[in-house]
């Protein structure tokens, strides 16, 4: 009997990976004579071969040590009777990645009330989807934000008050939900605003300076003239 393609599928039933695990990769033609030769391919390198004398599967163990560990799979099937092989659905691991910690920043360190800010929060590392929430202290000021792509999530703020000057952080998470990562705290400095006085005191000042320096270049003007009349 010919043999069928062979199904190659992922034992633990998810294609979902950590670094260094084991993982056992099963290819099974589910018709055919045997015996059977499985081989296991990596995009086209061969991995490993087996010998089976009955139509049970071929169990391959592998460990993922690298990211190039999670590239495509697929195994062919071999039998006496056919001349060549059966090749299975290829499988492709996906590596997951803790979150790294997060960076909390601004486009300015330095507001003044009454102006709108953002805040930016960013893992540079770990798998994606990333969910984003953003604090004032222990209280959170935003909804979870998820994203997609390894982009900032970013709220604008409004600097109504002295309050809001306070203490932020944002907080991080991905697929590993017991390794929440937070960001270091971020301040708004108060930037300081001349008040309607300081700018009368300021006008006023260079008006009497101004005021000095044309008195002091007209003094000549009156004293050379009436000294050259009296004589």
């Amino acid at each position: 009997e010919m043999l069928s393609n062979p199904r190659l599928v992922s034992v633990q039933r998810t294609l979902n990976v950590l670094m260094n695990q084991n993982v056992t990769l099963s290819c099974h033609s589910a018709s055919g004579s045997p015996p059977v030769t499985y081989t296991l391919f990596k995009q086209s390198q061969k991995i490993l071969t087996l010998n089976r004398p009955d139509m049970t599967p071929g169990l391959f163990n592998l460990t993922i040590n690298s990211a190039s560990d999670v590239g495509e799979y697929k195994c062919k099937a071999e039998s006496n009777i056919s001349s060549s092989g059966k090749y299975s659905n290829s499988l492709t691991f996906t590596l997951l990645e803790p979150i790294s910690k997060p960076v909390l920043s601004s486009s300015t360190s330095r507001a003044k009330k009454g102006q709108n800010v953002t805040l930016s929060c960013l893992s540079e590392n770990g798998s994606l989807p990333i969910t984003y929430v953003f604090f004032k202290g222990r209280q959170s000021i935003s909804r979870p934000v998820k994203m997609q792509k390894r982009e900032a999530a970013v709220i604008s703020l409004y600097i109504n008050s002295s309050s809001d000057f306070g203490t932020y952080k944002c907080k991080a998470e991905n697929i590993f939900h017991n390794n929440t990562k937070y960001s270091d705290v971020f301040n708004f400095t108060l930037a300081e605003e001349r008040s309607h006085s300081q700018t009368l005191i300021i006008t006023l000042g260079l008006i009497l300076l101004l005021c000095i320096i044309g008195f002091a270049l007209a003094i000549p003007l009156f004293i050379i003239p009436s000294y050259k009349a009296s004589e």
